[in-house]
């Protein structure tokens, strides 16, 4: 879904057991609605400041989980802050959305 006055990319909607999920631009859930519609306004209204957020990166393959920062979203990649804070000199690392579709990785927000 795409705000209207500038065509930015806020996130998706998908059908899911009866419901329907609200989600960020490289697909991870933002929360579940009774109706489309209910999901459709949340994602235009939060889907961009989610990505502000702190997140949880979880290796699937270890278990091991890292707090990040999301500095930039693109339909291939996503490119991580490690750590609490973006703030210059922080290590970064760039991950593919399949790695997310694979379940290779998995991003959670930080509640």
């Amino acid at each position: 879904m795409r705000r209207d006055h500038d065509g930015e990319l806020c996130g998706y909607v998908a059908p899911h057991e009866g419901r329907w999920r609200s989600l960020t631009a490289f697909g991870a859930t933002l929360s579940e609605h009774d109706s489309e519609r209910d999901a459709r306004r949340h994602v235009t209204d939060l889907g961009l400041s989610a990505l502000a957020e702190r997140w949880t990166l979880v290796d699937r393959t270890t278990g091991e989980e890292q707090p990040v920062c999301i500095q930039q979203v693109s339909p291939i990649e996503i490119t991580l802050a490690l750590g609490y804070y973006s703030l210059p000199g922080v290590p970064t690392m760039t991950v593919r959305i399949e790695d997310l579709s694979a379940d290779r990785w998995h991003l959670e927000r930080r509640g």
